[in-house]
């Protein structure tokens, strides 16, 4: 065996010079600098090498500045440092899609854990509810959601929520099918007749061999939560004013937009698409290790 190989193996990632590797590479290396980013954002306010993104600095600049070494990315129209509101768009796009994805894939993994093991009754409502939710648009029951949600409790958690239900039946279908198709295996018949409860059942045995498929959903649900969080700032009813994000900098930047201002839309356009093609290419190396001829190759 390659020492290659060896580190494959030992990394459960794929295999060192092929496609997928290159690619995750490329994108959890985009991904960890936006974390960078976000977790050392107030500190780069607190050493002055940014500005207070919040309204409270907009009178101290001249809008529409062009990009200077006072104002890297430049002001936009309302008087924003673009280069700190960049900054901290950053840090919120993190916070809402690390709650959303999570507060979908728990949800989704213990819901479809029990309707397929547990089947019956259960099962049958979870999936009309869920096939129900999933024939609609993410965007759409995020949008649905803000609006009910009110400006008055706006905010990362409730963002978060009104992102995170729709990604809910994607975990749900994939932990429910495939509890499904094991749980008549021997090994969970044997764990039966021994008396075991259906908690201890779905717990040890069943959620270790469902879960694999798990983190490649989350990658890709990630990606897609930063463009969904974007177009609902960009339509005015994602977090509140006072929280620098990216769809809201874009939407400011167009109301105030001509052919010479190109510093405003340039930069908060070009950071979510960034992270959000980082996300998406963590998720295809994610994906071709958790397939089984993947995986296959790598003990070979």
């Amino acid at each position: 065996m390659t020492s290659t190989k060896a580190w494959s193996r030992l990394w459960m990632l794929p295999r060192h010079g092929s496609l997928s590797f290159w690619l995750m590479s490329i994108g959890i290396l985009i991904t960890m600098v936006f974390v960078g980013i976000a977790v050392f954002a107030p500190s780069l306010r607190q050493w002055g090498w940014i500005q207070d993104p919040t309204p409270n600095s907009i009178l101290n600049n001249i809008p529409h500045s062009p990009p200077s070494t006072k104002h890297w990315f430049g002001v936009d129209s309302q008087g924003y440092d673009v280069f700190a509101r960049t900054i901290y768009g950053a840090r919120a796009a993190l916070q809402v899609v690390v709650v959303a994805t999570l507060f979908s894939a728990v949800l989704g993994v213990i819901l479809g854990l029990l309707s397929g093991y547990l089947g019956g009754w259960l099962d049958r409502i979870l999936l009309f509810l869920m096939d129900s939710i999933y024939a609609i648009p993410g965007l759409l029951i995020a949008v649905t959601l803000s609006f009910a949600i009110g400006e008055a409790a706006r905010g990362i958690p409730s963002a978060s929520a009104a992102l995170g239900v729709a990604y809910i039946p994607k975990y749900y279908r994939v932990v429910r099918n495939h509890t499904v198709s094991i749980k008549t295996e021997l090994f969970i018949e044997a764990a039966r007749a021994l008396g075991a409860s259906p908690w201890r059942i779905i717990s040890r045995y069943l959620f270790g061999n469902v879960i694999q498929s798990v983190p490649v959903l989350f990658s890709m649900n990630a990606a897609d939560s930063v463009l969904t969080l974007g177009a609902l700032g960009f339509l005015g009813i994602g977090l509140p004013v006072e929280i620098p994000e990216w769809g809201y900098d874009l939407k400011i930047a167009l109301e105030g937009f001509t052919g010479e201002v190109w510093w405003t839309t340039l930069f908060p356009g070009l950071a979510m698409a960034l992270l959000s093609i980082g996300l998406s290419l963590a998720s295809e190396g994610l994906s071709e290790y958790f397939n089984p001829l993947q995986r296959r190759d790598l003990n070979s």
